[in-house]
């Protein structure tokens, strides 16, 4: 009796420390949660695939110079739920990204919406525990 419950305590343990990295995953830690940036392009990739739904763009500054931005978002079931579909985004489409951009000051961000050139909404799924403030003066 007592092995066995040695034995389920050790499975027990090995499993807890060897999934605590797959919680890592999901983590904000790259994100500057207290940022949100808002920037307008062409949509040039648009992957609903898991384990994230990814989207690039082309943004154009003041200047004329590109940026190839890419943001993230939930996994496909998540975003279905969420009002999107495979045909919510179009290579070619004009859209309003606005995101929780990463620390480093890349071109790359965390999707809280887009809005498309119909003027409809896809509100992306932001970590409920990341508050996040607008950046009014945010530039792309």
């Amino acid at each position: 009796m007592k092995g066995n419950y040695l034995m389920v305590l050790a499975v027990g343990l090995a499993i807890s420390i060897f999934s605590a990295p797959l919680a890592a995953h999901h983590g904000y830690a790259a994100y500057d949660t207290d940022k949100k940036v808002t920037v307008k392009g062409t949509v040039t990739d648009w992957r609903w695939s898991n384990p994230h739904c990814i989207i690039q763009l082309d943004v154009k500054d003041e200047n004329g110079n590109v940026a190839h931005w890419v943001a993230e978002t939930e996994n496909p079931g998540a975003m279905a739920r969420n009002g999107w579909s495979r045909e919510s985004i179009k290579v070619g489409d004009q859209i309003t990204l606005s995101a929780v951009p990463v620390k480093n000051g890349r071109p790359v961000g965390r999707i809280i919406e887009i809005l498309l050139s119909s003027g409809q909404k896809l509100a992306g799924r932001v970590n409920t525990d990341a508050q996040v403030t607008v950046d009014e003066n945010a530039k792309p």
